[in-house]
């Protein structure tokens, strides 16, 4: 069945008529992907900053230094693996594992070509396609959370205790922001399954129908990862390393491998729900037959390469924010936009599948957007009046004055005494 073209079936069904060593093969391709998109994503983020910095990056190992990742790679392999006295050391071996495992499940729902032959046979470049795939990808990113919380846990000390509590109270919020942020896809895509929210936008891309979505999501998969500016749970300034201060040689490594696939499959997933997916930019879509089908591997991940950029770009530019800052961003500025959003497309969705005029969709968009610019308006001047009222309590009551003791003078000390 899967030797005739595949002609008139869906990608699902095309991925549902894979055999079992075909099912394998494509799992290797994509675990050999993540780990090569890892060394080179490496590579390119120290390349790409030493860009930015005005100095010069790895350039030493291979040409260009592209083997630089590698390098590091095996000399963190060599370096001496060691577990603290006071460290649960089932935990402390298990939790590096968790880290790194979830991510590249988390990569099985990821569509990343449509119909192709693979040795003789009509599939898709996925492994499996879940009817609530995206629904998997977020409970596999919950999971991921526990290796590090018990990496902070386990370790018996108080720095990776406190970075790993700040990561978990770090990803309830802002996936609490992903996750609202994805309802809206869902409405209009009617389906939870990442291959059909990928066909259904053959029209218009959801990062542009759903723009304040897709916004919320960008800077909501910045804070899952734990990435610059909101790598609080690694904050070297306060917490020396965070939840991985005790981790050394492969077990250190597989945390620095979680990060930067989880970077690679939180791209995927924003390619995935708004930019298409593997379809080709507006106006190119005759490029999708190229190769056999395999040109569109090169539009999915040249869109994940331009949120990479984004990451790095994030990274290079902008300070660590401060934790409280951090938290009341997510609870107080994302949800609630996330929340009201929801709201607006639900409303907006009903009325056009139950046919209501062009003229009062319109309209209800108009005056929403009023609402916002009044409550905005609003909002900064109650602000303002809190800064006036603040700066007039500070004059009614002035701190008070303490007496500071004079300074003795300094005994200066001359070049004769010195020499002797």
């Amino acid at each position: 069945m899967s030797r005739n073209g595949g002609e008139g079936m869906s990608t699902s069904e095309l991925i549902g008529a894979d055999p079992g060593w075909l099912i394998l093969v494509k799992g290797v391709l994509i675990f050999v992907i993540c780990v090569v998109a890892t060394l080179l994503s490496i590579w390119a983020e120290r390349r790409i900053v030493a860009r930015m910095q005005v100095r010069i990056g790895p350039n030493r190992v291979g040409k260009f230094g592209l083997l630089q990742s590698l390098a590091d790679g095996v000399k963190l392999a060599l370096k001496e693996d060691l577990i603290p006295k006071a460290a649960d050391r089932i935990v402390f071996v298990i939790a590096p594992i968790i880290s790194a495992t979830t991510c590249f499940m988390a990569f099985a729902v990821i569509p990343m070509t449509g119909k192709v032959s693979l040795f003789g046979h009509s599939t898709a470049m996925q492994l499996t396609d879940l009817p609530v795939g995206v629904l998997y990808v977020l409970a596999i990113a919950s999971v991921g959370v526990y290796g590090i919380v018990l990496a902070g846990w386990s370790s018996g000390s108080t720095y990776p205790l406190l970075g790993g509590l700040r990561s978990s109270a770090q990803v309830i919020s802002y996936e609490v922001a992903m996750g609202l942020s994805l309802v809206a896809v869902f409405i209009y895509a009617g389906s939870m399954s990442t291959s059909s929210i990928v066909e259904a936008q053959n029209k218009w891309w959801f990062g542009v129908v759903l723009f304040p979505s897709f916004i919320i999501y960008v800077i909501s998969m910045v804070g899952e990862t734990n990435r610059a500016p909101f790598d609080l749970a690694e904050a070297e300034g306060e917490l020396v390393g965070g939840f991985h201060t005790e981790y050394s040689s492969l077990k250190f490594a597989l945390f620095f491998l979680a990060e930067y696939v989880n970077m690679v499959v939180v791209s995927s997933l924003a390619t995935t729900l708004f930019l298409g997916g593997y379809h080709a930019l507006p106006g190119l879509g005759f490029t999708e037959t190229w190769l056999g089908g395999w040109f569109t591997m090169v539009w999915f991940f040249a869109k994940v390469i331009l949120f990479f950029f984004l990451f790095v770009w994030l990274r290079g530019t902008l300070p660590r924010l401060r934790y409280d800052q951090f938290m009341q961003f997510g609870w107080k500025v994302l949800i609630p936009v996330s929340l009201i959003w929801i709201m607006i497309v639900s409303t907006l969705r009903v009325m056009s599948q139950q046919g209501a005029p062009r003229f009062v969709i319109i309209a209800f968009t108009f005056g929403v957007l009023l609402l916002v610019f009044a409550g905005t308006s609003l909002f900064e001047r109650a602000k303002e009046q809190r800064k006036k009222e603040d700066k007039e309590s500070l004059k009614a009551f002035p701190a008070p004055s303490f007496p500071v003791p004079l300074l003795t003078p300094q005994l200066s000390i001359g070049t004769e005494e010195i020499n002797d």
